[in-house]
């Protein structure tokens, strides 16, 4: 279920970290992706594949195209209000997807079991109703911050503690403890 204090649907969620190459603003090559959070559990997000994102020449990465879902898919969590990582991802690559592409995604929570969460998406060329183009399924593990600052690099987590707004979005999850 969502939870109640979860973004409105329509709202813009931001990155959950100025540095990651999905989301994050801090990234030169990153996708840059914006998600919005939708109705029940669901987000739409849309990111630009540039030059700095191909393959085979014209084409989108397929390594891309996967991180874009699982970005997409990893912010469901937002509106669950849990910190999950990424257990699993299986992605289906339906067509290539040409250079200057906007890329439409949609993303739901399907079942959560425990510390599992089950989602799907799919990726649309130039919007949400335009022809398919990848489809993933993954199931996200809830954790703890600890297993950031166990396993991260000692210098980006200092980084990030110090940053108020990346504090803040930490302890906004503090309500599921």
């Amino acid at each position: 279920m969502r939870h109640p204090d979860a973004p409105a649907p329509g709202e813009l969620l931001g990155a959950h970290y100025e540095r990651c190459f999905g989301c994050g603003t801090g990234q030169p090559h990153g996708l840059h992706l914006e998600a919005r959070a939708g109705d029940g559990v669901s987000v739409t997000a849309e990111f630009t594949v540039k030059e700095a994102h191909q393959g085979a020449p014209g084409l989108a990465h397929g390594g891309v195209l996967a991180t874009a879902l699982d970005e997409t898919l990893g912010s469901l969590n937002w509106l669950l209000r849990v910190i999950a990582v990424t257990g699993r991802l299986e992605t289906e690559f339906v067509r290539p997807v040409p250079l200057g592409t906007v890329l439409h995604l949609e993303a739901q929570v399907t079942a959560v079991h425990g510390r599992k969460i089950y989602s799907s998406a799919v990726g649309r060329i130039g919007g949400p109703d335009g022809p398919e183009a990848v489809r993933a399924q993954a199931v996200f593990i809830e954790v703890k911050v600890d297993h950031f600052i166990d396993n991260g690099r000692t210098s980006e987590i200092e980084s990030a503690l110090a940053d108020p707004d990346q504090v803040k979005r930490v302890r906004a999850f503090e309500v599921n403890p």
